[in-house]
C-alpha cells in the first residue's frame, strides 16, 4: 500500500546530488587564497556531509586560520563557484521530481550555506517543482529546527522528509514526522521508517504504477 503523505521534504547532498568533488575545489581555493597550504579530500569531506558548516570547520582544518575570515571567504567563494561547478545528479532525480510535483508538494531543508539550495535549484532547472526551501545558513537554526519552521511556513499535515544519514533521520524525528533513508547516499541510518536503494524506488515507495 503507497504511504500517505501530503509533501515531501528532500535534504540535497547525498539525496539528490552528488557535489563533493565541487565542494572540495572550492575548499582549496579558499585555502590558497588566504595563503594556506591544505588541500581537502573528498573521503574527508564525505566524512563530514550534513554537518554545519561550522563543524565541518573544525573537523577538517589543519592548518591556523582565522575560522570567521575562512568561512566568510568559503561562502563568498561557494555563492560564486557553485552555479558554475554544481554536482551530478543523481539516476532518475531529475525525471522523479517533476513526477513527484505532480502528486506532492515538494520542499527542501540543508545544513548548507544560504544560497546552498538556490544554486542547487538552480544548476538542475528544478526550481519550478519546489514550493520552499530553508538552510541552517538562512537561519542558523538545526535541521530539526528548519524542518519544524518549514512545516510550520507552509501548514504541511502529513510531510515525511527524505535524507541519507543519522543525522537527518534524527531531525526528522525531532521535528515529529517519519524518514525515508537513501541509501545510495553518503551516510547510514538505522532507524528510518523506509529505506530505498536509488532514486526510482522512491517513486516505486510513493507513486504506484506511475510508469503505466
Amino acid at each position: 500500500m503507497t504511504p500517505s503523505f501530503d509533501s515531501l521534504i528532500f535534504d540535497m547532498d547525498g539525496t539528490l546530488w552528488d557535489a563533493v568533488d565541487s565542494y572540495c575545489k572550492i575548499w582549496d581555493i579558499t585555502f590558497s587564497q588566504m595563503d594556506k597550504v591544505q588541500t581537502v579530500g573528498r573521503q574527508e569531506l564525505l566524512e563530514c556531509m550534513g554537518l554545519p558548516i561550522n563543524e565541518i570547520f573544525h573537523k577538517i582544518v589543519k592548518v591556523d586560520v582565522d575560522e570567521q575570515k575562512y568561512l566568510t571567504l568559503l561562502d563568498k567563494n561557494e555563492r560564486e563557484m557553485m552555479p558554475i561547478l554544481g554536482g551530478n545528479l543523481y539516476n532518475g532525480v531529475f525525471e522523479g521530481i517533476k513526477l513527484l510535483s505532480t502528486k506532492y508538494k515538494l520542499y527542501m531543508v540543508s545544513n548548507c550555506g544560504a544560497d546552498g539550495l538556490n544554486n542547487f535549484l538552480s544548476f538542475t532547472k528544478l526550481k519550478p517543482y519546489f514550493r520552499g526551501t530553508l538552510t541552517h545558513g538562512e537561519t542558523m537554526l538545526s535541521k530539526a529546527e528548519n524542518i519544524k519552521l518549514l512545516i510550520s511556513q507552509h501548514n504541511l499535515q502529513r510531510p515525511i522528509y527524505v535524507g541519507d544519514t543519522q543525522g537527518d533521520c534524527n531531525a526528522a524525528h525531532k521535528a515529529g514526522i517519519p524518514m525515508i533513508f537513501a541509501k545510495y547516499g553518503f551516510g547510514k541510518c538505522e532507524n528510518a521508517e523506509y529505506n530505498i536503494d536509488s532514486f526510482p524506488q522512491l517513486l516505486d515507495l510513493l507513486y504506484k504504477n506511475i510508469y503505466e
